[in-house]
């Protein structure tokens, strides 16, 4: 389990609602997730890119690769951590933990060459127990061109300068999640949002940027999760989607005021939801089900708004994506991967991508060049046609342990490894 989250702005503006065309290979139909402004479509600026969902745009990226083959650079990374790298100009961010977390800290990096620039470490050594594949260093740092903003779940919030200086800490008090907490935070507009679920005192909060002042804080009976929230564009309005344990719920991202909610979730959440085809896609527990729901509701919409669910294929910790007509989902139990009809929720094919092994896929799925790309924990990516037939073009393997999803900018992957952070490119 782990979880790694980031996003994205341009220098004074913060991560504002914008209407840009669709992702390459997507229909949102009314529905679309809400994009960074200004200079973070160039980027990566938070988990799973500035798309919000593994969709890179632009071309140019290699398919192939090995531990020697298309490596531009390869620099270690101190400490240990599973968080996903983000990338703004030439800088590469990224979280680590020390001495079994009681030191956390953030790490930038320069993106031409990989050479370490600077580490702010997170006040206090308040430490917490996490699972043996979660980390005192799981959550994608998120940024918006002028700050760095991470979470290290009972370290509190932390946000940095681009000189490593610390902007402001925000103590939320301690997460008692049995698991550890893993979640990303989200920036939307002038906020930086997460939520922690846990035994007692769960809570979604926004966070005013420059401050860390606390805008709204909305109370929780979750007591588990470690999900990434995501905002969307829904006709007029916009909504904060928090999918964990047994309910998704919508939140009104200015507010904190609950929309609607639907149940049929499990009891633990892990992947972060997905968008297309004026539908949410949210997956949970370790063999399904699959959400297919419609936003925009009010109250309890379980009866009313899910357009189809499913337990075939559902991932327990890498997230769905949505390409074209197809939605793909990795389980990680199995090493099995299925691609739906994102509009009926109909099996297309379903195959396995290697040995079978339990809890073997930390990484989500990226879809680059209209290629699937699905990485492993021994570090081979299984790079698949995408479409209604299933193909293998081919394997990629790095020979280390990764648990990290990758970051992509400029025709150049970068990646993070048990130990080390590399840049494939041509």
């Amino acid at each position: 389990m782990r979880h790694t989250a980031s996003l994205v702005l341009v220098v004074g503006i913060v991560a504002t609602a914008t209407t840009p065309a669709p992702a390459a290979g997507q229909d949102n139909s009314g529905v679309r997730m809400v994009r960074p402004d200004g200079e973070g479509e160039r980027y990566w600026p938070r988990w799973r890119g500035p798309s919000g969902q593994g969709v890179v745009d632009d071309t140019g990226y290699p398919d192939t690769w090995s531990a020697t083959t298309n490596v531009l650079w390869k620099t270690s990374v101190p400490g240990s951590g599973s968080s996903s790298p983000i990338v703004w100009d030439d800088r590469i961010f990224l979280t680590t933990s020390r001495n079994s977390g009681r030191r956390v800290s953030i790490l930038s990096f320069r993106r031409s060459d990989g050479e370490l620039l600077w580490e702010t470490d997170a006040p206090d050594d308040r430490a917490a127990y996490v699972h043996n594949k979660n980390s005192p260093a799981s959550a994608t740092v998120t940024t918006d061109g002028e700050r760095v903003y991470a979470s290290f779940g009972s370290r509190g919030m932390l946000a940095v300068d681009f000189d490593g200086r610390i902007a402001w800490h925000r103590d939320l008090g301690r997460i008692d999640n049995y698991h550890g907490a893993a979640g990303s935070p989200l920036l939307y507009r002038d906020t930086v949002i997460i939520y922690q679920d846990q035994n007692r005192g769960a809570f979604v909060i926004a966070l005013d940027t420059r401050t860390g002042e606390t805008r709204w804080r909305t109370s929780r009976a979750a007591s588990v999760g470690w999900g990434t929230p995501i905002a969307v564009t829904v006709g007029d309005h916009d909504e904060l989607i928090v999918s964990s344990q047994r309910h998704v719920r919508s939140y009104d991202p200015t507010t904190g005021e609950e929309l609607w909610n639907c149940g049929g979730n499990l009891f633990e959440v892990i992947p972060t939801p997905a968008v297309g085809h004026g539908l949410i896609f949210c997956s949970s527990g370790r063999a399904g089900p699959t959400l297919a729901i419609r936003p925009g509701g009010q109250g309890d919409v379980t009866d009313t708004h899910v357009a189809w669910k499913t337990t075939r294929g559902s991932p327990f910790v890498p997230s769905p994506l949505v390409y074209g007509d197809y939605l793909y989902l990795v389980n990680d139990m199995s090493s099995i991967i299925t691609c739906l009809n994102a509009k009926t929720g109909e099996t297309v094919w379903q195959e396995r991508l290697g040995r079978p092994r339990r809890e073997g896929i930390s990484a989500s799925p990226v879809v680059v060049d209209g290629k699937l790309f699905v990485t492993n924990d021994d570090g081979q990516t299984f790079v698949l046609k995408t479409g209604a037939e299933f193909e293998l073009l081919h394997t990629n393997d790095i020979g280390t342990r990764m648990l990290a999803s990758p970051a992509l900018v400029d025709g150049i992957w970068y990646f993070r490894t048990s130990s080390d952070l590399l840049a494939i490119g041509n």
